[in-house]
């Protein structure tokens, strides 16, 4: 067995690659799933969509994806992460090219006055087939929830494959990485799709994005190896919790009883449900729209510089965050994962503040990129790293399962639906409020878990 840290020649190499191709297909998973948030705004002028009715998409997407993540994770341990990543891969493509393609619906236009808060729809949208634009939204929520589906399978693989590539001493390092992909990916939907719609009908933010899925698929088949004996290189000692036998292949109810009747799982699945709380209700979705309505004149200009906040800041709290766990907690993640929400919880005061005594846009440019790196830090631990300590090489994936689905499902009706009506009746500043009761409820939890480590076939507990 080779030592942790005393790699042969040439595996770092091999390991780069691997995770390259990977992490390139995983962030524009990302982007075919964030098109469609960064082009709300675009998509309630073309359909003459309320954010009532926005809602519904930003709801199906997470629940589905949630419910998902957990079932298809049990899969992505049985068939390894590199299939599990191809059949996401085939899905997504094909969701993305059927949801551009609902453009050809619309018969004329709606007609719209006014901007921001005073935007009214004077004339609905004429369809096709003689629906509503309501009935619309209801329809292409189901075909985003289709694409969830195959989503979930994008953070499993790259999880699993890595737990087996990664020892757990440089997992603080790797839970950055994988930060650096989610927030490359965000750059991608956030930014990139707005100016492929800018120049492009806006289908074109959907369907070019899923050519590029697919081009990187056909990498992953050809280049990318499940497990370090497949590249030629000897099977080592990740260090992390084990399931079972070495040598044994992994058996469903193994990785289950493990994961599943470990009080330090449940309770860092319930952290990563606080987090979806303040990750999926304002850094991840709503803020276009948040822009659009309060600050019409520039809303184009600050989407593109938000949109790099959030990545840069995220990107720097993940180094940041991330190796802090290793060097300084010595692999513990859980006091790290408590400095995020703390982070949290002050910077969403911080932009309420901004708001109420009228700071402007570029105010919500500090404080959206500020939120960016302390959530970003945290999830990165949480789904990147303490997925792979704690679910060990052979029930990785189901354990990124469980803390990613938690994360998505149980905060999908208060971020999706709840929003859209407490937005649409109560206004922007209540967005702000609410989500920080629950970055406190997230601190507690993982101080409880200070000093908790993996602990091989007894770890986890």
């Amino acid at each position: 067995m080779t030592e942790a840290f005393d790699y042969p020649a040439g595996y770092r190499t091999r390991r780069f690659q691997n995770w390259m191709i990977v992490g390139l297909l995983y962030s524009f998973f990302y982007m075919t799933r964030y098109n469609f948030t960064a082009l709300g705004p675009t998509l309630m002028d073309a359909f003459g969509w309320t954010k009532v009715d926005l809602s519904y998409l930003e709801t199906s997407m997470p629940f589905i994806y949630g419910a998902s993540v957990v079932l298809n994770a049990m899969i992505a341990d049985r068939l390894g992460g590199r299939k599990a990543f191809l059949i996401g891969a085939v899905g997504v493509v094909v969701m993305n090219f059927v949801f551009g393609a609902f453009h050809w619906v619309v018969l004329e236009a709606p007609v719209m006055e006014g901007i921001g808060h005073d935007r009214t729809i004077v004339k609905a949208a004429v369809l096709a087939g003689g629906i509503d634009s309501h009935q619309l939204a209801l329809i292409m929520s189901a075909v985003w929830a289709c694409n969830a589906y195959f989503q979930s399978f994008g953070a499993l693989s790259i999880v699993k494959i890595n737990a087996q590539w990664f020892h757990i001493r440089e997992r603080g390092t790797f839970g950055a990485i994988f930060g650096v992909l989610i927030r490359f990916g965000l750059v991608l939907g956030f930014s990139g799709a707005p100016l492929i719609a800018k120049w492009l009908p806006w289908h074109h933010a959907f369907w070019i994005p899923a050519v590029c899925v697919a081009v990187l698929a056909v990498l992953v088949l050809f280049f990318v190896r499940e497990r370090p004996q497949d590249a030629g290189y000897p099977d080592f000692d990740t260090g992390d919790a084990q399931i079972g036998e070495p040598d044994q292949k992994v058996r469903v109810r193994d990785v289950l009883y493990k994961i599943f009747t470990s009080r330090t799982m449940w309770m860092i699945a319930l952290a990563s449900v606080m987090i979806g709380f303040v990750r999926r209700s304002v850094v991840d979705s709503w803020w276009p729209v948040y822009l659009k309505e309060n600050f019409a004149d520039n809303a184009a200009v600050l989407q593109q510089a938000i949109a790099w906040g959030i990545a840069v800041c995220g990107i720097i709290g993940g180094f940041v965050l991330g190796p802090l766990s290793d060097k300084v907690f010595q692999s513990r993640r859980a006091p790290v994962v408590v400095i995020g929400f703390a982070g949290m919880a002050v910077i969403l005061v911080m932009f309420y503040v901004s708001d109420a005594i009228g700071l402007g846009g570029w105010a919500a440019f500090v404080c959206l990129s500020l939120l960016s790196f302390f959530v970003n830090g945290a999830h990165g631990l949480i789904g990147g790293a303490a997925s792979m300590d704690f679910g060990g090489k052979k029930g990785a994936a189901t354990a990124a399962g469980l803390f990613d689905g938690a994360q998505y499902f149980f905060a999908a009706p208060f971020t999706g639906l709840l929003v859209g009506w407490i937005t649409q009746h109560y206004g922007w500043q209540t967005w702000k409020l609410w989500p920080i009761p629950f970055a406190i409820i997230g601190a507690i939890i993982m101080a409880s878990l200070w000093n908790a480590t993996p602990r091989g076939k007894g770890g986890g507990h």
